[in-house]
């Protein structure tokens, strides 16, 4: 759970990370990467699909492979309970930003939801680069403060018999949340239940929802 100390922040959920002035370093990139540019080094497009690469599909599939298999092996999910970082590695994916890692199990009475109040420590193995919002200031605090509030925005109720537990990542330490495996996937294989795994599951803003088209490979 949460030690960090928190502090008032503004209420209006538009004020972002990107709305406030850049650090030192952040400033350092910018004017590096507006050099490179102007030079043409850099294609700006290319970097920004790099970026969304690592961002949103890269990193999290990595992580939605480790919930596949989790929910379609029993040994395996008590493997990545109890010793999470030796269980992700049997995938190869510990590296930077991953080296002590927690898996955080929901269930119909506990709901885990990530944070880091402080300032971004992600799982970068497991689900790429951090989006915007999980950086931004609103969401540092409310989700301490409010987590059904924030789930509730983000389009989710959670039943008051639910229990919402957060917890608040830090440099030493990164959570990663194993969703409830959703009803409707009862014999799916594990690459097809890879492909319902959504980031924000795993960050646990968001339940794992069946598409109304089932993946491309058909039940088995």
């Amino acid at each position: 759970m949460s030690d960090h100390e928190h502090h008032d922040h503004p209420d209006d959920d538009s004020v972002h990370e990107h709305d406030r002035p850049l650090s030192g370093p952040a400033l350092r990139v910018k004017a590096l990467e507006s050099l490179l540019t102007e030079k043409g080094l850099v294609d700006p497009q290319a970097l920004d699909e790099l970026i969304d690469t690592y961002e949103t599909r890269v990193g999290p599939r990595n992580g939605a492979r480790v919930v596949a298999r989790a929910w379609v092996d029993p040994a395996y999910r008590q493997r990545l309970l109890s010793d999470a970082t030796a269980a992700i590695a049997e995938f190869d994916f510990i590296r930077r930003q991953g080296e002590d890692m927690v898996v955080l199990e929901n269930t119909p009475k506990v709901r885990n939801m990530v944070v880091c109040t402080l300032c971004s420590c992600y799982p970068w193995p497991v689900l790429g680069l951090p989006p915007v919002w999980y950086k931004s200031a609103p969401y540092r605090a409310r989700a301490v403060i409010d987590p059904r509030g924030v789930l509730q925005e983000l389009g989710e109720e959670v039943a008051e018999t639910v229990e919402v537990r957060v917890w608040d990542s830090t440099a030493e330490l990164r959570y990663f949340v194993l969703p409830q495996r959703p009803a409707g996937t009862e014999g799916w294989t594990e690459e097809q239940l890879a492909e319902i795994v959504t980031r924000d599951a795993m960050i646990g803003v968001a339940p794992v929802k069946v598409p109304v088209k089932a993946p491309a490979e058909g039940r088995r």
